[in-house]
């Protein structure tokens, strides 16, 4: 029988901070006014959003900003204009139709979405589970067991990813528990974890941990990472324990208007997390969550983006620019389009520098590219 039992000292985002003795911030009315009083700005707008879509910090993250409306401030504090969007939907990714049992995702075939605990470090106001926000940590037992019953009973399931909230925001042997009877399942070839804990509050990746997590390999970390400011000495200690417990780790970046939307500040990151090895692994346009518009940007950015790091950086530090479909229907991997004309024996691409460049074709190679290249378009 799988059971999740509650421990004590189980992490919250609202309680002491694990081992530091730091009090998070997290959407009681006392707490606004606190952080509010710490920043010489206005208690009211940020208790009226508050009240909506609730609003939690770390001590860390916040050490983090310089000043308010800073990149570090917008990903997390509460805007005015999260209450003026009437666009967007409160399920972007149709995860809700796509859950057989409680708290699991099944979108791709051979992969499932397991939603383990609700409680994250921050709240990431562009976050696509913001409608998960008020609810109570998933810990009841038999929802828990439905989850990982119907893993047990679909072989085709190779890969299970851990998701939330943030696992790592779990007290250590419960997320254990998870982990061995995810390995007790022989078709269950690879666990991954996606996580903010190691960016948003560093201090909780002890050397504990990394041990335990290690001892359930082929193990991946996924990392939430959008600014080089979340890349300092304690974020790269935790990516440091991780490591070096042989665990690969990638990051996913969304792309945020005034955050991160430029080159410049992009390429930094994607630098900076490659000396912490940390693969950049995805560049994400926003989901078209409710109450996000303001931090959304036109899909070119993120086109230039790449085409900007490209043969400039290392391609280690490039990341696949994705768009996740609304309704659910996959993420979308899009490229600048270097191919500029096909001709009857060779293609003209346009290289890094905007220049036009040739390569031979195959005989008979033109018109099966440019079958393939009218098909993909028509598409």
């Amino acid at each position: 029988m799988f059971e999740i039992e509650a421990k004590t000292g189980e992490a919250s985002g609202s309680s002491a901070v694990q081992g530091r003795g730091k009090a998070a911030v997290s959407g009681g009315a006392g707490r606004i006014e606190a952080f509010a009083g710490r920043w010489s700005v206005p208690a009211e707008p940020l208790r009226r959003v508050a009240e909506v879509y609730p609003f939690r910090t770390s001590a860390h993250f916040e050490r983090l900003m310089q000043r308010p409306g800073d990149p570090i401030w917008r990903q997390v504090v509460p805007d005015p204009r999260e209450l003026q969007d009437p666009g967007g939907f409160r399920d972007p990714l149709g995860e809700e139709e796509r859950s057989p049992v409680p708290n699991l995702v099944h979108r791709y075939p051979d992969r499932v979405l397991w939603i383990v605990s609700n409680r994250c470090a921050v709240h990431c106001r562009f976050c696509t589970r913001k409608r998960r926000w008020t609810d109570s940590v998933p810990a009841d037992a038999s929802l828990q067991a439905a989850g990982l019953d119907y893993i047990r009973k679909h072989p085709e399931i190779r890969d299970v990813l851990l998701s939330g909230g943030d696992p790592l925001m779990l007290h250590p042997s419960t997320l254990e528990e998870y982990l061995r009877a995810l390995r007790a399942i022989r078709h269950v070839a690879i666990v991954r974890i996606g996580t903010r804990v190691p960016s948003a509050d560093p201090d909780r990746i002890t050397p504990e941990l990394a041990r335990m997590l290690a001892s359930y390999h082929p193990l991946y970390v996924n990392i939430h990472f959008n600014h080089p400011r979340e890349v300092n000495p304690r974020s790269a200690l935790a990516c440091s324990r991780l490591a070096d417990a042989g665990i690969p780790l990638g990051s996913q970046t969304v792309l945020l208007r005034s955050v991160n939307d430029s080159e410049e500040v992009l390429r930094e990151l994607f630098l900076d997390l490659l000396r912490l090895r940390v693969r950049p692994y995805y560049l994400l346009q926003m989901d078209l969550m409710e109450s996000t518009a303001h931090f959304r940007t036109p899909l070119h950015r993120g086109l230039a983006v790449v085409q900007s790091l490209r043969n400039r950086v290392s391609g280690l530090a490039i990341p696949q620019f994705v768009v996740d479909l609304p309704g659910g229907h996959g993420k979308v991997p899009l490229v600048p389009n270097a191919i500029h004309r096909v001709k009857q024996d060779r293609v003209v691409f346009r290289d890094f520098t905007g220049q036009n460049r040739e390569y031979p074709l195959m005989p008979g190679e033109e018109d099966e590219l440019k079958r393939f290249l009218s098909a993909e378009w028509k598409q």
